[in-house]
């Protein structure tokens, strides 16, 4: 496989570090700042939601410019944005800066997607796939490790734009330069947005996502105040979160292969007991310690599942459309779950968060029983 799919996979992964990574240092944000968890947890849900608003115009903006160019721009910007993150002074000048990359995220990720396909099929998009399994497990608890490590902060911004740097080298040295696409393919996308089962599978989705980041976008600050953990224990704890994760990205992908609903199903059912489980004995440590790793077991499942049920039956010619609202919902999930985790801390606690999460996944799972008809296949459109 060429080694420019490699280099899309650690660009996917710097990427991703930096949209999640700032999850595990949001309560050392908020103290430095002085502002409320809450409030920091914007960090998450502005970037979130300006790549879902994004997602679905970029990349069709950008669609007859060298796409080797517009990768190497968007890893620049995301290098200078994590940078000017480091040094920001207020909490206003670091959320400008969290945002500014978001606007670019989806282009990256869109292309990427495409390039692998084009030139490796499903097994080189499942290597790109790869750098954003791994930054959704472990780049967190990365991040967290590095400012616990430094002692500051910064230290999480300066490893992302190092991943982020490295990644725009191997781009412009070893990736040939590619013309922008000059087909268009707006007929087979203009009769899947026609599906119920589109619209339907995409709402699940955004309550899936929405429930999983109401939870997880605060579990650093879940394990300092409730299970009083320090910062080194929280990071050992988002570490084993992230390894059990892969394992659980593994594990989800061979159920889906079996069975996609059935599979679904068990994931919010299992998604559920842990995090009820989390709540009532999250105080001791032990066991929270054992809960955290089943969490990180199943949560990876969230992102694997939507994409599954939503792609399944999907014509060829419209996988990047549907990609590209399926990147949107999962940015409109994650920025509606923060901003309700943040709500519920704010009203009840930041022990209550778990009963923001449970009622969501309970809807998604009803929505699992609900058959609407299929839409009729139509012939394959060529593009990119």
């Amino acid at each position: 496989m060429q080694r420019s799919i490699y280099i899309l996979a650690l660009g996917a992964f710097g990427i991703i570090t930096t949209e999640f990574g700032v999850i595990g240092i949001l309560p050392t944000i908020s103290r430095e700042f002085r502002v409320s968890l809450d409030t920091a947890g914007w960090l998450l849900s502005a970037f979130a939601l300006t790549v879902a608003i994004s997602s679905p115009f970029i990349t069709a903006l950008t669609s007859k410019i060298n796409r080797k160019f517009l990768l190497c721009m968007v890893l620049g910007v995301f290098i200078l944005s994590n940078l000017l993150s480091a040094f920001s002074t207020s909490f206003t000048m670091l959320m400008i800066a969290r945002v500014l990359p978001a606007f670019f995220h989806p282009l990256f990720w869109n292309i990427s997607i495409a390039v692998a396909f084009k030139q490796g099929g499903a097994k080189a998009v499942s290597v790109v796939m790869t750098g954003l399994s791994i930054a959704t497990v472990l780049g967190i608890p990365l991040t967290t490790y590095a400012a616990d490590f430094f002692h500051t902060w910064q230290a999480s911004f300066f490893l992302t734009s190092l991943i982020s740097f490295i990644a725009f080298l191997g781009l412009l040295l070893f990736v040939p330069s590619m013309p922008g696409n000059k087909e268009k393919v707006a007929e087979s996308h203009l009769y899947v947005l026609k599906d119920p089962k589109l619209w339907l599978n995409l709402f699940s989705t955004i309550l899936t996502l929405s429930a999983m980041f109401s939870s997880y976008s605060y579990l650093a600050a879940y394990l300092e105040k409730i299970t009083r953990m320090n910062v080194a224990e929280i990071s050992m704890m988002l570490l084993l979160f992230g390894t059990m994760g892969i394992a659980g990205n593994w594990l989800t992908g061979m159920a889906l292969g079996k069975n996609v609903i059935l599979a679904s199903r068990a994931f919010f059912i299992l998604l559920i007991a842990v995090q009820v489980l989390a709540y009532y004995f999250g105080s001791i440590f032990i066991p929270m310690v054992i809960i955290v790793s089943f969490w990180g077991l199943i949560h990876t499942g969230g992102f694997l599942v939507p994409n599954i049920r939503t792609t399944q039956s999907v014509p060829h010619s419209s996988l990047e459309f549907v990609n590209s609202l399926l990147t949107s919902c999962y940015n409109v999930g994650i920025s509606i779950g923060a901003f309700l985790g943040g709500f519920v801390i704010t009203k009840f606690g930041i022990h209550e968060i778990i009963w923001m999460s449970v009622p969501l996944l309970l809807v998604a799972y009803g929505l699992s029983f609900i058959d609407v008809k299929k839409y009729k296949s139509v012939p394959a459109v060529s593009g990119l």
